[in-house]
This record gives C-alpha cells, structure tokens and sequence, in this order.
C-alpha cells in the first residue's frame, strides 16, 4: 500500500453513516464489538504513526469470515493502536480471552524449570514437540503498517542480535530475497521455510507489502531454535525437536528467549510490552505471552472416530493438516497463557489464519 493517514483525512468529507462497513454477514470479534455509534467515535483518530481505525478493521471487513468459525477481525499497526483504539481491542480482547478484562494484569512465567513433567511423551505417538511465540521491538511499526525502511532497521537490528548468540544457541541468518537455490532446498527440507502469506486475511491486513524483502530466517546450528523476521510479527521464535521431550523444548526455548530479550534491552528497543496486555502483538489472539505449545502425533486410526472432533473439543486441541513439522501425519496444538492463535507449523508455510479460536 503502505498504509498512510491521507486516505482516512479523505474519507472524512463523507459522514460516519456513508463510510461505516456492511457487517451484516460476517463472524469475527470486530464486526460484534464495532457499531456505527463506536465507528463515528473513533474514525478521526490516529496514533502518531498515522495507523487509524480502518486500517485496524480492514482485514475483518475484507473476510466476513466461517459460521462456526470465529477470527478476530482487526490487527494493531503499533504498540499505540491498543490504547487510541482501546474502546474497540478492549471488548474484543475480552470476547476473544474469555473475559479478561481491561483491569486484569497480565502474568506471565518463563522459569523453565516450573514445568512439570513434559519430558516422557511416548516417541511410538509424538513424532515431535515444538513451542513458539512473538514478539514485538520497541520503537518500530508493526508489519501491517511499518515502511521499508523501518522493516530493514528491524531485520539488520534482528541480525545483529541473533548473530551474537552463542553456545547452544549459535547459528546464522538466511534472508528470503539473497538465498540460494541449495539453501532454499535444504530449509525445505528441514520444515523451516515460510513464503509469502496467501491468506486474504493476512493480506488484507497489509503484512505482505514489499515481499521478500527485509524477511528471513535465522536458525542455529543444531535447527532446534529459529526466528522468523518480518512475517506476521517482528519475530516469531520457535524451539522444537523430534521426539517428545516437551520439557527440553520448553528449556530451551525459555533460555533463548531470555537472552534475546536481553540482547534487544542493551541495544535500546526492548521488546514490546504493558502490564495490562503482557507482550504486545499484531494479532489481538497473540497478546500475553502468545505461548503456544504443540505435539506432532501419528494417531492413525483416531480420526476415523465417529468422535474425533468431540474429543479434541475436550481436550481444548486443534487439529491441523498432515505434513507438518518435521515429518507427515496429523497435528494437534493446544494454546496456554492470553495469546495463541491458528498458525501453521514449519514447513507449511506462515499462519493462515489470524485470529483462530482457541
């Protein structure tokens, strides 16, 4: 596009009622929170970056979305967007996390070692354990509405920190837009490749302006921790390995993460965070520690059941399609902490679905 504040100074010679969306067949958390008494409210509004309340709104006015399933609707452009536009994040925030409220405080624990259990997952069943998050870097535009030149400053300051880990956490860095045709093959093959968002809802929303470029992939030398830079947030860490030692996984992801964290801090742009909203992200469904747990599972007969999908309703688990992270068969996830929403799994690509239920 890139999203600027000129067109929304436009639409203001017409009045609230001619410019207020058709809602009328869609399904997400926007479209039940946003009347034409809130839009009128809040349409001349802007954070100081210039993202206003139709960029907020575009992606789920773009996707009315499934009757029986339920997206968010609505992406924060920066960290302010959460407070300009708070009478409309806040109800939706709230629908979305089963009633956390705009006075709760969020808590989040990356002590590893207050895990319990986690590290006897029967190998016969989980082919692998993988745990993500996001995060967001202080002082930037995010990706639905940073320019080039900000999503470049976020990519060299991204490669500098994670070039200076060490140990364990040693790797390298392979940008989308200078990769050779023999390392494209072997991220490939090691389920570590994201492309180009096809979702219209991650289209909509303007994250895939500019593609490929300031967009990559770092990982270490061992391919159990990586970071994905400029996708659907600044950052996306990801600890996984075969087997199911979720325990480990979990160790190592809350140790990297740390130091990242801390390498960010001492170069200034300490990542994105309130005590309210935890870790802020682009997608509402992300927000606290946007922890999500994931087990990869070769149950072949399950899904046959006439009651598989009642099962995975108990369980609070999603099923996802086959070929997923580091070998075929299907893939179950479940979410913990405020955030966590659908995505897919390396190897399949970048989260299709913004907002997905829990």
């Amino acid at each position: 596009m890139p999203f600027s504040n000129t067109h929304n100074k436009h639409k203001l010679k017409f009045s609230a009622e001619e410019e207020f969306p058709d809602l009328t067949k869609h399904n997400n958390h926007m479209a039940k929170v946003l009347t034409p008494a809130l839009y009128q409210r809040l349409r001349d509004k802007e954070t100081p970056s210039g993202f206003t309340l139709d960029d907020i709104i575009q992606t789920g006015v773009d996707n009315p979305g499934h009757p029986f399933i339920m997206t968010v609707g609505c992406v924060a452009g920066d960290e302010e967007s959460y407070e300009v536009f708070k009478d409309l994040f806040d109800p939706v925030i709230q629908d979305r996390h089963g009633g956390y409220k705009p006075t709760d405080k969020h808590r989040t624990d990356l002590n590893h070692e207050n895990l319990k259990g986690g590290d006897d997952l029967d190998p016969k069943y989980v082919l692998s354990s993988r745990v993500r998050t996001g995060r967001s870097i202080k002082g930037y535009s995010l990706p639905p509405h940073c320019s080039r030149g900000e999503r470049r400053a976020i990519e060299k300051l991204s490669v500098t920190a994670l070039n200076s880990l060490e140990g364990e956490f040693k790797g390298r860095y392979y940008p989308l837009k200078a990769m050779t045709e023999q390392e494209q093959q072997q991220l490939i093959d090691d389920h570590f490749l994201f492309d180009k968002p096809v979702s219209p809802l991650l289209l909509a929303s303007g994250m895939a302006r500019d593609w490929p470029d300031a967009r990559g992939i770092w990982h270490n030398d061992n391919k159990t921790f990586l970071v994905w830079v400029n996708e659907e947030d600044h950052l996306r860490v990801i600890s996984m390995e075969k087997g199911g030692n979720m325990k480990e996984v979990f160790r190592r992801f809350c140790v990297g993460l740390k130091k990242i964290e801390e390498i960010f801090k001492k170069a200034g742009h300490p990542f994105m965070w309130t005590e309210h909203l935890g870790y802020i992200l682009t997608c509402p469904s992300n927000l606290g520690t946007g922890l999500r747990g994931g087990v990869h599972v070769r149950l072949p007969k399950l899904s046959q059941h006439p009651k598989f999908e009642e099962v995975l309703k108990r369980l609070r688990l999603q099923k996802r399609g086959t070929g997923g992270a580091l070998g075929p068969r299907a893939i179950f996830t479940g979410c913990t902490g405020l955030g966590g929403h659908g995505d897919t799994v390396p190897g399949r690509g970048p989260p299709q679905d913004s907002g997905m239920p829990p």
